[in-house]
């Protein structure tokens, strides 16, 4: 392992534009239209694993979007680590805000910009590279298999059943996911949990048309204006969501586990000045580390209806549309939130409107225990690379696969990112450090060495 740094340095431009290559190619999974182009990062990964060094690399099919798998088995007897990462990126819009072609990655202030720079495609390309220096260096110290899939960004739905029906060649002894981050270059974290996720798309009908706003204004019920009303009633003063039921399986952090949690660094005024914002909002009772480590949430992510393009039109419109999210703490079942916010908010709904509310998709939260054997590897690995040790972490986001791994396959995961809050996933501009892209590299290969020694 002592000379990953020579070797990145050597290959640092082939490894930039073999990323750029991935990047290119515009694998937005939630637009049906860019299917072929799933294809093409699926033979892209494909080819990654087998220049990296696997013993095999096969694209798979699924109900949905491929899955690319490859392994390399060293020796039957020693541990197996499995990278599991995904070859989809999020939409680019709005597309006016980009400053440069979200799919023509650019190297600027020492940053890669570009749609999957971070999420997950820099994240998840870091272990390829990782894993052909341990195999070209023949340091290699566990077996290794891949697994990159082309839907979570839409929630994996299809990936349970690819679990389900291939569960003996998916066996390993962890599941290794850089798809998360770190509190701040200089401050390396773990992140030990992600809070669970239930999504929906609700749609309420007024009228069996569009009325005009003057001859019908004031008499009919106005769908925007209703569902606004409906939204509005979701989450009371105190932030705390009022969905009948929400909170019955909301186990409470202990009090010296909120005292742990403080201890990581948070600059309440530096968080506000990065998304130029004057306040923050939240629960009532709860620091914004704990609104978005330990408690539920509840936002609307889109909202539309009525007429929306240039000058004006006076109309009343026949629906209005919403898509609805709520994450959710490890214990809560995202299933049953499902029911229960469908039940309210059909419940709330006024005689003048009709109410369909369509469940999109959902998942369970994850936490990772501090003594597992992965952990303590990843704990050792970023202390040696950034020269202090992590800080444990709960995410405010969600991979609801992860939970899916461990119930299907009895297997732990454990999440080293290496991403920023700057980075900007999901959003127009993202970006991602090529420090952090190279510190990546080079702390990979370190966790399986210490995972190998703990495992023996």
């Amino acid at each position: 392992m002592d000379n990953i740094k020579a070797y990145i340095e050597e290959n640092k431009e082939r490894f930039l534009e073999e990323l750029f290559g991935l990047i290119r190619i515009p694998s937005i999974s939630s637009i049906e239209a860019n299917k072929p182009e799933m294809y093409k990062a699926a033979e892209y990964w494909k080819q990654l694993m087998l220049n990296a060094g696997a013993d095999k690399a096969v694209v798979m099919e699924t109900e949905g979007n491929p899955v690319t798998y490859g392994e390399k088995i060293i020796d039957p007897k020693l541990p197996t680590v499995m990278v599991y990462g995904h070859m989809d990126v999020m939409p680019v819009d709005p597309i006016n805000l980009w400053n440069t072609d979200p799919f023509e990655p650019v190297i600027k202030d020492g940053k890669i910009w570009a749609r999957g720079a971070d999420d997950d495609k820099g994240q998840a390309f870091m272990h390829a590279k990782a894993f052909e220096y341990m195999v070209k260096n023949n340091c290699l110290p566990c077996n290794v298999k891949f697994m990159i899939e082309g839907e979570e960004e839409v929630g994996s739905p299809n990936l349970p059943k690819f679990c389900e029906e291939h569960k003996e060649m998916l066996q390993a002894d962890v599941i290794l996911v850089s798809d998360t981050g770190m509190i701040a270059p200089d401050i390396p974290s773990i992140t030990t949990g992600l809070r669970g996720l239930m999504y929906w798309e609700v749609e309420v009908t007024g009228p069996n048309r569009d009325l005009h706003s003057g001859l019908f204004g004031g008499a009919v019920a106005n769908p925007i204006n209703v569902l606004a009303k409906m939204i509005t009633q979701m989450v009371d003063d105190n932030g705390h969501i009022t969905i009948p039921g929400f909170y019955d399986d909301v186990i409470e952090v202990t009090k010296e586990e909120r005292v742990m949690m403080a201890e990581a660094p948070f600059d309440v005024e530096e968080y506000k000045k990065a998304i130029d914002v004057k306040e923050l909002a939240g629960e009532k009772g709860y620091t914004p580390s704990e609104h978005t480590g330990i408690r539920p949430s509840f936002d609307v992510c889109g909202i539309w209806g009525g007429y929306i393009g240039e000058g004006a039109k006076t109309v009343l419109p026949s629906k209005a549309t919403a898509k609805i999210s709520t994450r959710l703490v490890p214990n809560q079942n995202w299933e049953k939130i499902s029911v229960l916010f469908k039940e309210h908010f059909e419940a709330i709904a006024p005689d003048c409107v009709k109410v369909v509310v369509t469940p999109l998709h959902g998942g369970q939260g994850y936490v990772c225990p501090i003594d597992f054997p992965a952990y303590i590897a990843a704990d050792k690995a970023y202390t040696e690379v950034y020269g202090k040790r992590p800080v444990p972490v709960r995410s405010g986001g969600s991979i609801p696969i992860i939970s899916s791994f461990e119930e299907i396959l009895g297997i732990k995961s454990v999440l080293m990112g290496f991403g920023l809050e700057s980075d900007a996933i999901h959003s127009p501009n993202e970006n991602f450090p090529l420090e952090q892209f190279f510190n990546g590299i080079n702390t990979i290969p370190l966790f399986y060495k210490y995972f190998a020694e703990l495992k023996k």
